[in-house]
């Protein structure tokens, strides 16, 4: 198992952290993104979006699920939020094997809800919101 620590002190740091992230890109294409609600899932996704060129609004697909951007290598990305998800049934309902099983590139958000459908080889990503406001950032790639 391969990990590595971000550490993001300010919301202006994002960037690089997002810069640092992008060389998983060439380990896998799924990345799980762990965190309790406000410990800035969706604020790295949206700098990791934007660090790879991605120029439409991005936002949490809370309520559409899914997110569809392009970046400037003209690959697609598919951002998901499993928050409002009931059920296995419901994911799959939805296509998702479709998403995951492309050569597109996914952000899961709260795939703790869906674990049993996680493809080998996914990266988890944990950030944690810490005393001082700081966020630590864990890639970890199970080999």
């Amino acid at each position: 198992m391969k990990e590595e620590t971000i550490i993001v002190n300010r919301l202006e740091e994002y960037p690089e952290a997002a810069r640092r992230f992008t060389g998983f890109l060439d380990k896998g294409n799924i990345f799980a993104f762990y965190g309790k609600m406000g410990s800035g899932k969706t604020t790295f996704i949206k700098s990791i979006c934007e660090e790879l060129g991605v120029e439409d609004s991005i936002n949490s697909p809370t309520f559409a699920i899914v997110n569809e951007y392009e970046d400037k290598e003209k690959r697609t990305i598919y951002h998901f939020d499993f928050y409002r998800i009931k059920s296995v049934e419901e994911v799959y309902n939805m296509g998702y094997e479709e998403y995951i099983y492309s050569d597109a590139i996914c952000f899961m958000e709260w795939p703790e809800l869906i674990e049993e459908l996680l493809p080998e080889g996914c990266i988890k990503v944990y950030i944690n919101e810490n005393a001082d406001g700081s966020r630590t950032i864990r890639v970890v790639e199970e080999e």
